[in-house]
């Protein structure tokens, strides 16, 4: 029997839901969640994912800006404007499209982000507040995995969970979070030996590497829920995650689909984290 897909689309959704009363609040306080997001150079897929998160605002109920500057911009250009995006009172949380061209310094830019506004939680501030257990602004996409595993209604706590990929936007933070919530987590990364030994005893399995194909049905415990945050395109195309799907979902008691699993959660996740800051600048929480 197949496994039951988590929808990403539908999880959103009530995402959206739920988020419209916060954004209400904040509007009876004379607030509207703001989010900047910064685009540098012409890159397709990320003025796709600009254009995506605009929209997403708009239907949310909450102000958007895009700042553009040309792909051959120094580290000052980008510094002036996330200074200036830093201290205007109308922005809660400001976005730095990656990847950046090759001459800016990425971690140093980063870093220049103020941490409460923050949204995709990548400042060493925020990162370093989830090692210490006191989550401020979480990373968006392992924020997402926790919310699916949460509207699922999956158990976290005393469970065995294995995160394939251990980068610091999704494998290191997601393995901080299933910690926070009591599970018994092992990283793993794609040049881990004999990675059947870790995936087939995880009851929750989470895969982030960016290998088409990486984990298969015979590495999965029978009953296990499984999150493939990976997107990679083939050749011909076709989007496929790091998990076989056909047949992983022979064996997974859950599954996510990809497309239409962990992407469409990132982004309600950067809307929620705006909706987050706002709500902390004017004393809510």
């Amino acid at each position: 029997m197949a496994g039951t897909l988590l929808d990403g689309a539908a999880i959103a959704h009530q995402v959206y839901s739920q988020l419209k009363e916060r954004i209400r609040e904040l509007h009876v306080r004379g607030v509207q969640p703001g989010l900047a997001a910064m685009l540098i150079g012409e890159n397709s897929a990320s003025r796709i994912y600009i254009r995506n998160k605009a929209q997403a605002c708009h239907d949310a109920g909450v102000y958007s800006e895009v700042h553009r500057l040309p792909a051959d911009c120094s580290d000052e250009q980008v510094y002036a404007t996330l200074n200036h995006l830093n201290a205007d009172p109308r922005i809660h949380g400001i976005l730095l499209q990656l990847p950046l061209p090759p001459q800016l310094d990425s971690e140093r830019l980063l870093q220049a982000i103020a941490p409460a506004k923050d949204v995709d939680g990548f400042n060493w501030v925020n990162l370093g507040a989830m090692v210490a257990g006191r989550t401020l602004l979480a990373p968006c996409t392992p924020l997402g995995v926790m919310t699916m595993l949460d509207h699922a209604r999956v158990p976290i706590e005393g469970r065995s969970a294995v995160v394939v990929g251990r980068s610091a936007i999704v494998g290191k933070p997601l393995a901080l979070m299933l910690i926070a919530r009591g599970a018994t987590v092992s990283v793993c990364s794609s040049k881990t030996p004999d990675l059947r030994q870790y995936t087939s005893f995880a009851d929750i399995l989470i895969v982030a590497v960016g290998s088409p194909g990486l984990v298969d049905g015979s590495m999965i415990k029978q009953g296990a829920v499984v999150i493939d945050v990976g997107i990679n395109r083939l050749p011909g195309g076709k989007l496929v995650g790091d998990v076989d799907f056909a047949s992983a979902s022979r064996v997974a008691s859950r599954i996510t689909p990809v497309p239409g699993g962990v992407g469409r959660m990132t982004v309600a996740m950067l809307i929620a984290n705006t909706v987050t800051a706002a709500e902390r600048s004017v004393g809510i929480t």
